[in-house]
């Protein structure tokens, strides 16, 4: 799993661009099967991959998942968007997929905003 700040990072704005370029609205290969926030990223280990061979527990978002939740199926739905602590999951159940794009674009720019403030403050900067 990349714990490197700088890698997540990377990562974080990369799900951030997929996001806003509406990856998350478009088709899947399964027509009737809606696009699901996280599990179909190419940012995903099992991206692509129906069998999902690869465990959630290497996933680079694990590190933002409560450990409580970590044992759940898709650890990533659990992920705390916001301080009323909607997640994927909640949102799934009771919001509609605005709801849940704008709290995950909200999360997402909050994440970055806290590392690249970490690295100013260490004096490191992201390679871009």
């Amino acid at each position: 799993m990349p714990n490197d700040k700088w890698t997540v990072l990377e990562l974080l704005k990369f799900e951030l661009k997929f996001l806003e370029d509406g990856g998350y609205g478009r088709p899947t290969k399964k027509a009737w099967q809606p696009t699901y926030i996280f599990e179909d990223s190419p940012s995903c280990l099992n991206f692509d991959d129906p069998a999902r061979t690869e465990p959630c527990a290497a996933c680079w978002l694990t590190q933002f998942v409560p450990a409580e939740s970590r044992r759940e199926q898709v650890p990533c739905r659990h992920i705390p968007l916001n301080e009323k602590g909607d997640t994927v999951h909640s949102l799934y159940q009771h919001g509609t997929q605005l709801e849940l794009e704008e709290a995950l674009g909200a999360w997402l720019r909050k994440r970055i905003a806290e590392l690249e403030a970490q690295g100013e403050a260490t004096g490191t900067q992201a390679a871009n």
